[in-house]
């Protein structure tokens, strides 16, 4: 064959025989690659709802328990975005209007997830701060809960007739009999008192109740998640073993 056709077909034979070998070698490095790919992390939280990255962006916010938020929420509206309850309070934190306004947010928003949980969340700290003489976080909590439920005006009526009837205006069993209490004109008439009768307290003290509860129930099954995810890993020779929970 003339050298002037041997060359160049040579050359061409060289480069699909290069072309072959650059596939087989690459796919080899792919395939070596793909077996060093570790799957993602698992998450550190256990999965209570769909809205639970907001419940976690609020509490940061306020420096409190993700559950517990979540907790409030359940009770309150159980998720549900839509509800709206007999006295006109909105969304899955249940906010009225007017207290809305008052944390700046625009009718528009009153019935955004993430808006409502938010401002849920700050109105919650803001009723923290007014009953932060009460050492105790459990404690404390008791009071927020039924303010958020019943409206602060409520429980301090209840906690002046405690005061003045000499049980301790900061300890909820004793406060919460006085917040019953004012079904009555004897009480809700009395001088201590500036908000009126209130014939809710039934609902008051379940919601108190429920919450706590639920939230009680809701850490231990965050800490059965810690455990079984612990022990997943501990069995799973990978780099995560050795990545913390939080």
């Amino acid at each position: 064959m003339p050298k002037r056709i041997l060359y160049p077909l040579l050359l061409v034979i060289a480069f699909f025989v290069g072309e072959m070998i650059f596939v087989v070698e690459d796919n080899d490095i792919v395939e070596h690659l793909s077996e060093r790919i570790e799957a993602p992390p698992p998450s550190p939280y256990v999965k209570i709802s769909g809205l639970d990255h907001h419940f976690r962006e609020a509490a940061d916010s306020i420096d409190w328990d993700w559950k517990l938020i979540a907790a409030i929420c359940y009770t309150e509206s159980k998720f549900d975005s839509t509800a709206v309850s007999h006295v006109g309070a909105y969304g899955v934190m249940q906010m009225l209007p007017n207290t809305l306004r008052s944390l700046g947010v625009p009718d528009s928003l009153h019935t955004d997830t993430r808006t409502n949980i938010n401002a849920g969340a700050r109105y919650l700290k803001k009723l923290e701060r007014i009953f932060r003489r009460i050492k105790n976080f459990d404690e404390r909590l008791n009071f927020v809960l039924a303010s958020y439920n019943a409206g602060i005006g409520q429980v301090n009526d209840a906690m002046a007739l405690a005061q003045k009837y000499g049980k301790s205006r900061y300890v909820w069993h004793g406060v919460d009999t006085f917040l019953i209490l004012k079904k009555y004109p004897e009480y809700y008439n009395d001088s201590v008192c500036k908000t009126g009768s209130f014939n809710s307290s039934d609902e008051t003290l379940q919601f108190v109740e429920k919450v706590t509860k639920r939230w009680k129930r809701y850490q231990r099954l965050q800490a059965a998640y810690e455990d079984s995810l612990r022990a997943a890993l501990k069995s799973n020779d990978s780099i995560f073993n050795k990545q913390p929970l939080d």
